[in-house]
């Protein structure tokens, strides 16, 4: 039968001996009792050695005055060793050894010096000898003791083994899948980055991946913490999607995104509470190539289209690939290039006219009773304190989906200004891509994106992502890569801090999804929130007949609170009378066509071909290309986009960039961020 035997510093050992039985005969109670003694033999050898050694060195050293200056450094050099050698033990432990050393290495010298036998030499060997071995032998009963393992370590020597042996663990609090332990670490010789540094080697000793050891240190302290292990994976079996957590609710509710590893709820805030202390936020979401960033988009995105006071712009330069389903819920949807610069000047343009309505009903930030009728006295922007009744302005998200795209095409500050702005006019701004590098997004906008949702990513790329002290804690998407798609950290305001490193899960979409989110499209189109007066005459004036808003009717193409002031326009229009353009009215048909002008005629080498207009015509011609542009929505244009334009019209492009320069100064155009592109403005607004 197979037996074990336990050195002094805990170690087992495999060791074949007989069985005890009945039979009783000498040579199994021989191999029984050497088999029980053997874990208790090492001080006594020591002692023994200790003595011969003794004997020995007088033999050879007796008269020398040198050797006795040598034994006794080396005393001292070796006492010195142990107590430092002892620093990762427990404090008992460490003073035992450095005593037994001592006292063993003391003994030694005066034997050598003066003999074994002289004076008291002999006795304190004969009589502290066995002592010291006794004391070793005590120490390891009591430490193997079932009895006496209550009044040991309550880590059970884990904490030893990973080098924190002086810490101290409170008493555990134990959860579903959960265990939170506080630790008090040594204080002077311990910091929290000590503990930061053991997380692998803690996880290796309970055998257990990296992600599920985390750290939180205490804000107040640096050497006290909580230790959190969760023992099992609660996100390896995959939920898919089946419907939004809260149809019907406000945008100040939070948003069920999946749940964390011990099985608890993933949560995110967009707006802030002024009651709880939580400020309105921007979300940047990212992850790798098969990460399962999609998915985590489409998560987001449902749970917003299910509120009833929020509308969503949103950019998808992969022409709504994923996001098909949820386009009619949208309030503007575009794809990118041009469209996605328009939608980046209309949210630019929409900023100061939220904050100027909010300040002047009184909200010093974006709350659900903002998106009612303004009856409450107290929020009115009437003089006289009497209830204004003006309409509610619902809260705004402007998500800018694969925006590497358009931080290419825009310049890596694109955002920035909204990112700083945004979130005092009831504005949030989603930023999804795959890696929000310094090189893509510049470090402003970068800051003013507090929330992220930090998928699996190359290790090297954890840093653009997540905050230091979030990494330091525990958290690693770079361990992921694309192998665990929708695993993630989430870093974002109303989250409690100790839940930043701690993994969670997206819900997975897949075919039998599509039905759902067309139903909740629909919903949407007819029960969410449309954009306000305020908000859709701003970037009305920027986007012109680029935004159309969603429709909750039939009268499909423009935005609901836009309706009623061009439907007054569309009285006076008299629909009868000719078909034809009004440029060409005075055009005879049965004129003959006027003779050939210069220019006109085939190319010279060296020359432009196509007519050259005068001054005079060239301004109508661009004007009414711009109107053209306009009617189209096409509202961002550069001397690119006139290529076709003077195709059709056979006409030369030489003037072109001349004409966007008197245009700007004449207020038809307004410069953009990017070079060579200027915004058309809206005729009306111009005149």
């Amino acid at each position: 039968m197979a037996h074990k035997w336990t050195d002094q510093d805990g170690r087992t050992y495999p060791l074949a001996v007989p069985a005890v039985t009945n039979e009783g005969t000498g040579g199994t109670v021989r191999a029984y009792l050497l088999n029980r003694a053997k874990p208790h033999l090492p001080p006594w050898l020591g002692w023994a050695g200790t003595g011969v050694a003794g004997a020995l060195g007088h033999w050879h050293w007796g008269e020398s005055a040198a050797a006795g200056v040598g034994l006794t450094l080396a005393s001292v050099a070796l006492t010195g060793a142990t107590w430092l050698m002892g620093k990762s033990t427990s404090q008992q432990r460490r003073i035992h050894s450095a005593v037994t050393v001592a006292a063993g290495s003391a003994w030694l010298t005066a034997a050598c010096l003066a003999g074994p036998t002289a004076g008291p030499v002999d006795d304190l060997y004969l009589m502290g000898g066995p002592v010291v071995a006794l004391s070793w032998n005590v120490r390891m009963a009591l430490r193997h003791n079932p009895e006496g393992a209550a009044g040991g370590s309550a880590d059970g020597g884990l904490l030893e083994k990973v080098g924190l042996a002086r810490a101290q663990i409170g008493a555990a609090k134990v959860e579903p899948n959960r265990v939170t332990a506080p630790l008090a670490l040594e204080p002077g010789e311990q910091t929290n980055d000590d503990v930061t540094k053991a997380l692998a080697r803690i996880a290796s000793a309970l055998d257990l991946p990296k992600s599920a050891v985390r750290y939180s240190p205490d804000p107040d302290s640096e050497r006290r913490g909580d230790l959190v292990i969760v023992p099992e994976d609660m996100l390896s079996e995959v939920v898919e999607w089946e419907g939004p957590s809260n149809l019907g609710g406000s945008i100040a509710d939070p948003l069920n995104l999946g749940r964390y590893d011990d099985g608890a709820d993933l949560l995110v805030w967009l707006p802030g509470d002024p009651d709880a202390g939580r400020n309105s936020t921007h979300l940047l979401i990212a992850g790798g190539t098969g990460s399962g960033k999609g998915d985590t988009a489409l998560n987001v995105l449902t749970e917003i289209l299910s509120r009833t006071d929020v509308v969503v712009w949103f950019s998808d330069p992969k022409a709504f690939q994923d996001f098909a389903p949820l386009r009619a819920g949208l309030d503007w949807g575009v794809e990118g290039g041009t469209p996605t610069e328009v939608m980046v000047a209309g949210v630019e343009a929409a900023i100061p006219a939220r904050t100027r309505w909010l300040g002047a009903h009184g909200y010093r930030q974006w709350v659900p009773e903002a998106a009612q009728t303004q009856n409450d006295p107290a929020h009115s922007c009437r003089s006289d304190g009497r209830a204004c009744g003006c309409a509610g302005m619902p809260f705004l998200v402007a998500w800018f989906e694969e925006a590497a795209n358009t931080l290419r095409a825009l310049g890596d500050d694109a955002f920035t200004g909204i990112a700083q702005e945004a979130r005092s006019a009831g504005i949030s701004l989603v930023v999804s891509l795959q890696r929000p590098s310094y090189d893509q997004m510049s470090t402003s906008t970068r800051a003013s994106l507090p929330s992220v949702i930090a998928l699996g990513c190359d290790p090297r790329d954890e840093g653009f992502s997540l905050p230091e002290t979030v990494i330091d804690a525990g958290a690693h998407p770079g361990a992921w890569g694309n192998r665990r798609p929708g695993y993630c950290y989430v870093v974002s305001p109303g989250i409690d801090e100790s839940r930043y490193p701690s993994p969670g899960r997206t819900r997975r979409f897949t075919i039998r999804a599509v039905p759902v989110m067309e139903r909740l499209a629909a919903w949407a189109q007819h029960n969410g929130a449309v954009a306000d007066p305020v908000t859709a005459g701003a970037v009305s004036g920027v986007a012109g007949r680029a935004y159309t808003g969603r429709t909750a009717d039939d009268n499909a193409g423009q935005p609901v609170a836009l309706r009623a002031v061009r439907s007054e326009e569309d009285e006076d229009m008299d629909h009868g009378g000719l078909l034809v353009d009004p440029e060409d009215i005075d055009i005879d048909p049965e004129a003959e066509l006027p003779d050939p002008q210069e220019g006109d005629d085939a190319p010279i080498f060296g020359q432009e071909t196509g007519h050259k207009p005068s001054p005079e015509e060239a301004r109508r011609l661009f004007a009414a290309a711009l109107a053209e542009f306009e009617a189209d929505g096409h509202m961002i244009v550069g001397p690119k986009d006139f290529t076709d334009w003077c195709d059709r019209h056979s006409l030369s492009r030489s003037w072109v960039s001349l004409r966007l320069k008197e245009a700007a100064q004449e207020g038809r155009l307004d410069a953009t961020n990017a070079t060579g592109r200027w915004r058309i403005v809206p005729a009306l607004t111009a005149a």
